[in-house]
């Protein structure tokens, strides 16, 4: 198990009439559940028009846990289970997504050898 800190990228598909209000509900519930792990929410944003691709999500933001540990303990815990339902009644799909740090960092020039995490 790693002891780095993991990012969770969350992708958000609103349900219509009332599903981003239902899914800050779910934030203010899980909040100090994540607190209590060490974790904590980054920055939201609002997909704009995809310039590559397509994406066409509501809301993506990150979630900054300790370590993969924590995150599992925050996930698994009947606390978070109690609430989870919140989540499911505000969105129509989601994308979770787990995300590290490079070992280096991205920048012209800068090159580093990159593979996928094995940790479970």
């Amino acid at each position: 198990m790693s002891h780095e800190k993991i990012f969770m990228l969350n992708a958000l598909w609103f349900k219509p009439d009332g599903g981003a209000q239902r899914y800050q509900q779910y934030l203010k519930a899980i909040n100090p559940l994540v607190r209590k792990v060490g974790g904590r929410k980054l920055k939201s944003f609002v997909p704009g028009r995809a310039v590559i691709g397509q994406f066409d999500a509501d809301l993506i933001f990150f979630m900054e846990y300790p370590n993969w540990q924590a995150f599992k303990d925050f996930a698994n815990s009947a606390a978070y289970h109690k609430v989870a339902y919140l989540r499911e009644e505000a969105i129509t799909n989601s994308l979770l997504i787990r995300c590290d740090r490079p070992e280096a960092a991205f920048s012209e020039g800068a090159s580093a050898n990159y593979s996928k995490s094995q940790d479970a």
